[in-house]
């Protein structure tokens, strides 16, 4: 097209342009349907007659003091209750292995054969030795007997008769002496047969058949007792002053042992439970069977240990595991959700949720957490409301908000997070479970769980 031909219609195009772009416009508003808002919260802005938003709707919960499960948590590492090694008692050539190795043996299985020729032929030179001394005994006392009506009549010297008690005398320890020689002889080879001491699980084998052992260099393999298992760990010389501390000052209420022992001496009734790296929880509860009474000058710590049913085998010796001690509660305390607590400029604080359903933050302080609540120790009382989910439709001070319950597994209105609802009431921070663990999930105090989760901001 020529150049001068599109200029001489160009001022009609843009007439057409021009008068599209108003058309356009309504159709587009037409077809929304209504106009969209001018104002915060309201249709038509300011002054304008559109209908107000719905408040929007969160999960709050109602705080309650309460007797909290605490529940310490420690470093540990497995052990067999009992560890025994097999060693040689006799030198001889290991003719050979009786036992599968890393199987299951019982007290008195045999286990290894040494060669026994040896020894039998000892025993049973010995044995001859012993019937020789047992003749010359008798022979000794026939004669003795034939020099008591002698030495009456003063037949024979005294002389006489006291030699020939005195052979008698030494016939007598001669047959003790090869009698004791024999016996050895028969341990000997006894000992050629060597059979657990204990009942557990062997490992493998350090002599092979044909190898010689001795006495000296005898130690064949080991026996671990596994059922019950042992878990051995360490409480810090901080942790235990605190653990105290809390205990005089009734904050803390520890089990004691059956039969009236201390709260705060001896092995205390805790129970134990053993979780495993997976994160699972070995499914038998075990208990304290020691606890150090000194500091561990090497590592500051106090040396305990518990004891764990272990009869499917399902623990090994050697496993690092996580020891937690349940049993103990903390009187009087109030608690939150973890996700209810935020990070601010000032520190920790919540949202409460008014009487009149208006949003105020509350800054508080908190003291370890249990599962996924946190103690909280000043700044809330028993009674109080507090937001737990809808940070991001409700986050500003003096807000109005439609609280509903926050029950665990849901959302807001359905439940989302770990608040228990208690019987006939709303659910409260006392009773809340964490959503991700169960409701036994315990406190963690501080030092006592190197692994501590920081607070959830929303």
């Amino acid at each position: 097209m020529p150049r001068h031909s599109f200029l001489s219609r160009a001022p009609s195009i843009f007439k057409c342009a021009l008068i599209a772009l108003p058309l356009l416009a309504c159709a587009v508003l037409t077809g929304c349907g209504k106009p969209a808002p001018t104002g915060p919260g309201r249709a038509g802005g300011p002054g304008g007659t559109g209908e107000a938003m719905p408040p929007p709707e969160v999960s709050v919960i109602t705080v309650q003091a309460g007797n909290l499960p605490i529940e310490l948590e420690y470093a540990g590492q497995t052990a067999g209750s009992r560890e025994t090694e097999v060693r040689a008692r006799v030198a001889g050539i290991l003719q050979r292995r009786l036992f599968t190795e890393g199987s299951t043996v019982k007290a008195g299985q045999p286990l290894f054969q040494i060669d026994s020729a040896g020894f039998q032929t000892q025993a049973a030179s010995l044995n001859a030795s012993v019937a020789l001394a047992r003749a010359r005994v008798d022979q000794a006392r026939r004669d003795q007997a034939r020099l008591v009506p002698l030495i009456a009549e003063k037949a024979i010297s005294q002389k006489e008769f006291d030699d020939a008690k005195s052979a008698l005398d030494v016939a007598e320890a001669t047959l003790k002496q090869t009698q004791a020689q024999a016996s050895e002889a028969q341990l000997n080879l006894a000992y050629a047969l060597v059979t657990a001491p204990i009942g557990g699980i062997t490992t493998t084998a350090n002599k092979s058949d044909g190898s010689l052992v001795s006495a000296a260099d005898s130690l064949l393999t080991t026996i671990v007792q596994t059922d019950p298992m042992f878990v051995n760990f360490s409480v810090s010389e901080s942790d235990f002053i605190s653990l105290n501390k809390r205990v005089r000052e009734g904050k803390l209420n520890v089990p004691s042992q059956a039969g009236g022992g201390k709260k705060t001496g001896g092995n205390l009734g805790f129970a134990v439970q053993v979780k495993l790296a997976d994160g699972s929880v070995h499914p038998r509860t075990g208990k304290l069977n020691f606890s150090g009474q000194r500091v561990n000058p090497q590592t500051g710590s106090i040396d305990v240990r518990a004891e764990i049913p272990n009869t499917d085998g399902s623990l090994r010796p050697g496993q690092f595991v996580r020891v937690l001690l349940g049993g103990a509660t903390r009187p009087d305390t109030l608690s939150v959700p973890q996700r209810a607590v935020i990070d601010s400029p000032m520190g920790k604080m919540v949202f409460k949720v008014t009487p009149d359903n208006k949003l105020a933050p509350q800054p508080v302080e908190l003291d370890g957490w249990t599962g996924g609540n946190w103690v909280v120790t000043k700044g809330l009382q028993s009674g109080d409301r507090v937001l737990v989910e809808g940070f991001i439709k409700a986050n500003q001070p003096g807000m109005t908000v439609k609280p509903v319950p926050y029950v665990a597994g849901g959302g807001a209105g359905g439940g989302a997070g770990g608040a228990g609802r208690a019987p006939g009431g709303p659910p409260t921070a006392a009773a809340s479970p964490n959503a991700a663990q169960p409701a036994s999930s315990a406190q963690k105090l501080p030092g006592a769980d190197i692994n501590r989760a920081p607070a959830a901001s929303q």
